[in-house]
């Protein structure tokens, strides 16, 4: 009985259900209106053209928002274009231009705040403070959308993609560019960032803080400011991403600080001036990953503890590793060093002679970075020999003692 009963419950809101449509020849010309005379399970098809209504629009009703052939919604740079408080809505298929900016507000394309099970896909935001404005709010999928601004500085520009204080939230195949951080995650949990691009942010790819239990996979962050900062979270795993072209003074592909029981595997760091910056983590597995012509590859500073470098490869960076703390049971076994010139005289594809991976000119370089001038120089060449032949400087238990003969990845 209790069957037949939920069966004309659901029957009922289909048959209530209905759509409103919006264009500039029907009955209802404004998407304000659409929406006051909307009901809990109504859609409303925006019809192509473009919309200026004037000031923000409140929706905190379960409708949904959809656009068709790509409706423009111009919130002529005054302030928020969307904001929602209800849940269970979805809004697609829009394009939103020209959001408001400020020193003292965060003004979003579409700002969602409180809300459980929505959805967002498929949908352009350009020149806007922040894109999508996520807070308190759980059970979201942000899919599909192309989000770009111009941002010139840090003081004035917003972000991509950012959530506070969300759970179980995806966030897939989205683009993010000109942004100050593309996407960004403080006290997020249980959520997922997966296929993404992010590129020519004026800050980082991706940011997050204090956000434990995530996962981020085959993304791609490139021509970043700093790259990538992950910082103050535990629990987190970082699979199958690209970091590449983030160069600067100050930048690197991944920064890690204060990062706890962390999976870090089959990632790319190309071309970076540091492929991994390491302060104070502990207990990250560091597996399968590339390092590729980075300035430096990994650079540890701070109190690092039980961390494992398990079969990467190293190729071609100008420096393996910078390290300036203590071993603090950090290990290296079976990575593929492209510097390593031993040998392997039982052919069981790891050499026979241990590798040191910190070069004494790294050594200098860390206490007088006017040093790198001297990089490519024969001076260099003969330092370096010398502190492998006798070290003194480096540390002599920071030592990878089954090196690989052959790349991991081919």
């Amino acid at each position: 009985m209790k069957y037949l009963v939920l069966i004309f419950v659901l029957f009922s809101f289909e048959i209530q259900a209905s759509t409103i449509t919006v264009c500039k020849s029907c009955k209802i010309k404004t998407i304000k209106e659409a929406v006051s005379l909307s009901k809990d399970g109504d859609s409303i098809l925006i019809k192509k053209g473009i919309y200026k209504e004037q000031s923000i629009i409140i929706i905190n009703k379960s409708i949904h928002l959809i656009g068709e052939n790509n409706p423009i919604i111009d919130g002529e740079f005054k302030e928020t274009i969307i904001k929602v408080t209800a849940n269970n809505f979805s809004i697609e298929g829009l394009t939103l231009i020209n959001v408001g900016q400020s020193y003292t507000k965060d003004f979003a394309a579409i700002l969602v705040s409180r809300s459980k099970h929505f959805v967002l896909k498929n949908n352009t935001l350009k020149n806007v403070f922040f894109g999508f404005l996520i807070e308190k709010s759980h059970y979201g999928t942000i899919l599909n959308n192309k989000v770009s601004s111009h941002a010139e500085n840090e003081a004035n520009s917003g972000n991509g993609i950012h959530m506070w204080h969300c759970s179980h939230m995806k966030v897939e195949n989205n683009k993010v560019s000109g942004l100050r951080d593309g996407i960004y995650f403080e006290f997020v949990k249980n959520s997922t960032i997966s296929n993404n691009i992010s590129e020519n942010n004026i800050r980082y790819g991706l940011h997050f803080m204090f956000s434990n239990n995530n996962t981020y996979f085959k993304n791609e962050f490139k021509h970043n400011g700093a790259g990538v900062a992950v910082m103050f979270s535990k629990y987190i795993i970082m699979r199958e991403n690209v970091f590449h072209y983030n160069w600067g003074m100050a930048s690197y592909g991944l920064l890690l600080k204060e990062i706890y029981d962390a999976q870090i595997e089959n990632n790319t760091f190309e071309q970076n001036t540091i492929g991994i910056n390491v302060e104070n983590c502990s207990r990250i597995d560091y597996t399968k990953n590339k390092f590729i012509r980075n300035g430096w590859a990994l650079k540890f500073s701070g109190g690092c503890y039980k961390n494992i470098f398990k079969q990467n490869d190293f190729l071609y960076n100008a420096f393996d590793l910078s390290y300036n703390s203590q071993l603090n049971s950090n290990r290296f076994e079976n990575n593929y060093w492209s510097d390593y010139t031993g040998y392997d005289l039982n052919k069981d594809g790891i050499g026979d002679v241990p590798y040191r991976p910190v070069k004494l000119f790294s050594y200098i370089v860390n206490r007088t970075p006017e040093a790198l001038v001297l990089l490519r120089s024969l001076f260099v060449e003969i330092i370096n020999f010398s502190e492998k032949v006798a070290p003194v400087f480096t540390p002599d238990n920071l030592i990878d003692k089954k090196p690989l003969m052959k790349k991991v990845h081919d």
